[in-house]
């Protein structure tokens, strides 16, 4: 049985665990990056809000399981694992965590 966390903070050294590999770290940032782009570009035309799933997962269960060759944790964790994609998104942004060295994460204050 898989384990239940109880909060996020418990739930994200997981999450970043499941997501070694820097080609499927990468491939969930443009995934997520792509998202935002297609809520920006909702603002024109809503239809465009059907693509943003296809884009986020796509990218990200591509990842998992081509290069990460795990099972993605939006199956046993789906909310803990979509604020996951974003929190990982933000710390890749500032710095706090890396797509080429994922190793360095969360042990180290951000530079």
């Amino acid at each position: 049985m898989d384990k239940q966390y109880k909060s996020f903070k418990e739930f994200y050294p997981f999450y970043l665990s499941e997501h070694i590999n820097p080609i499927c770290r990468g491939l969930h940032f443009i995934g997520t990056f792509g998202v935002i782009g297609i809520i920006i570009i909702s603002f024109f035309n809503i239809k465009a809000l059907f693509c943003a799933p296809l884009c986020g997962y796509g990218f990200a269960w591509v990842g998992h399981f081509f290069f990460e060759k795990n099972r993605p944790a939006t199956f046993t964790y789906p909310l803990y694992s979509f604020l996951g994609d974003w929190v990982m998104f933000k710390d890749i942004l500032i710095r706090r965590e890396s797509i080429i060295e994922p190793n360095n994460s969360m042990n180290q204050p951000p530079k």
